[in-house]
């Protein structure tokens, strides 16, 4: 059909043809619009993947990417959700999660809002554990020097467990049976998402306690729970949980699990036992060996002390075999050798004073007046000898000296201000000061002019000049001084 006939017929024209009545949408109008659908189509989904590029935002939210080996898709858990996770997201771990599809209208990407998140099985629970302890190691929470000696005789136990079950039971009746003392229970859940809670809040509360507070403080902390798969055991491998133990003042044996079964809060307590029963036997001594071990130190004490007594009676009759029957025959030997003693003494004192007497006439003997006579002759010649050789010395100094003397005499009266040089005269007023300025003078004014040989008066003429400032001679340079020449004394001897 051709354009005549639409026009012939009263049709629209193709052109007007292509108009509808479907408005355009903006592109937050189409964005939103995905979003509800994404939201209602796929509200409750689960996924298993591999988390890759985890971060963890400062607001608390954390952001990452699921991956399989053909696609890939981007999630986020909010911040409130986080705590509750059973498995804490970590690049390289294989986990199921479950949450909702949305959209993100700003960048045209949907994302899956995680609401729950579990590792996808053993070996990625054991992978998570041994990236864990790895940094744990690197930390030194397991070093052998941080940990804390047990108690040997503890007067209070803590136990931390389930105060329902066999570990309890177990605990209490092997505690009774070795070393009865007082047992502490704080009650928790052992098994899921908040036994790592309640197990951090019991530790704390028994470590804050004091020794003044109404319940004692215990002396040592038990963590018990009996075996089970690692699915079971693993909020025993919590990091927190780890480090409350590695944090804790009071010394704590971890007992969780059978001897084969390992957690995280193992390497990090002061003390692993194989079992709850086997803690409860690493905390007690046995109060039976105890008595034993008394009861046979108590008798090797007595029988010690019997032998010690038995030896010194045997030495002290030993001893008295040798001492006679009487005392008095003790001091009969020692009273004879003293009376003997002074019998001689005062003759070894008349010969000793008789022996002196005789040294001391001997050397009178030697004292004559011709052996001090000698000795002063000997010093009379010897002063006698140094006289004749000191007196011209002594001249000769003393001849230097007057000569030196006159010189200075002759210099210093030629200094003498009193006695003017040929050629110069000295001013004087009235009362004999020397006038040394012109300003000084005025007319009418008598003074006196000395002269080397004689006085002469004068009267000044004329109107006095002009006064002027005093002015200061300038300064000479200070000549040094010559050193004093020194005085050759001349050789005594």
């Amino acid at each position: 059909m051709s354009s005549d006939d639409y026009a012939f017929e009263g049709a629209i024209p193709p052109v007007e043809a292509a108009r509808d009545n479907n408005p355009p949408l903006s592109i937050s109008e189409l964005s939103f619009a995905l979003k509800r659908t994404l939201e209602d189509r796929f509200s409750h989904v689960r996924l298993r993947g591999e988390i890759s590029k985890v971060n963890r935002h400062a607001s608390g939210h954390v952001y990452l990417t699921l991956k399989d080996d053909k696609a890939a898709i981007d999630g986020v858990i909010w911040k409130g959700v986080v705590r509750g996770l059973g498995a804490q997201p970590e690049t390289g771990l294989e986990v199921i999660v479950t949450g909702k599809i949305t959209s993100y209208p700003a960048r045209s990407s949907y994302q899956i809002v995680i609401e729950s998140m579990e590792p996808a099985g053993a070996g990625a629970l054991l992978a998570q554990l041994e990236r864990l302890k790895a940094r744990l190691r690197d930390e030194g929470l397991f070093e052998p020097s941080r940990k804390k000696p047990l108690p040997a005789y503890p007067r209070t136990i803590g136990v931390i467990t389930s105060p329902t079950g066999a570990v309890i039971r177990d605990i209490l009746h092997r505690i009774a049976e070795r070393w009865p003392c007082r047992v502490i229970v704080w009650p928790v859940v052992v098994q899921g998402d908040a036994a790592c809670a309640q197990v951090s809040a019991a530790i704390r509360g028994f470590d804050a306690l004091t020794p003044d507070s109404a319940v004692p403080r215990p002396d040592l902390l038990i963590v018990a729970r009996g075996g089970g798969s690692v699915e079971d055991l693993w909020c025993f491998n919590d990091e927190g949980l780890a480090r409350t133990v590695a944090e804790a003042r009071i010394p704590i044996i971890s007992a969780v699990g059978h001897e084969t079964d390992t957690t995280l809060i193992d390497f990090v307590a002061d003390r692993r036992a194989p079992t709850p029963t086997g803690a409860a036997e690493i905390a007690t001594p046995v109060l039976a060996d105890l008595r034993y071990g008394l009861s046979d130190l108590d008798g090797r004490l007595t029988r010690a002390g019997a032998r010690v007594l038995e030896d010194r009676r045997t030495r002290l009759r030993a001893a008295a075999r040798g001492l006679p029957a009487r005392p008095e025959d003790l001091l009969a030997l020692p009273q004879q050798r003293l009376d003997h003693a002074a019998t001689r003494l005062a003759s070894a004192l008349q010969r000793n004073v008789a022996v002196h007497e005789r040294h001391l006439a001997v050397a009178s003997g030697r004292l004559t007046r011709q052996l001090l006579d000698r000795a002063i002759e000997r010093r009379n010649d010897r002063l006698t000898a140094f006289s004749i050789r000191f007196t011209p010395a002594m001249k000769r100094q003393l001849d230097r000296d007057a000569q030196r003397l006159g010189a200075l005499s002759r210099a210093l009266a030629t200094l003498d201000p009193k006695r003017p040089k040929p050629g110069f005269a000295r001013i004087e007023d009235e009362h004999g000061g020397m006038i040394a300025s012109a300003a000084e003078l005025s007319a009418g004014q008598s003074v006196q002019i000395v002269f080397g040989d004689g006085a002469r008066g004068a009267l000044i003429e004329g109107a006095a000049p002009p006064a002027s400032p005093a002015t200061v001679p300038p300064s000479r340079p200070a000549r040094p001084r010559p050193a004093p020449k020194s005085i050759d004394q001349g050789d005594l001897f």
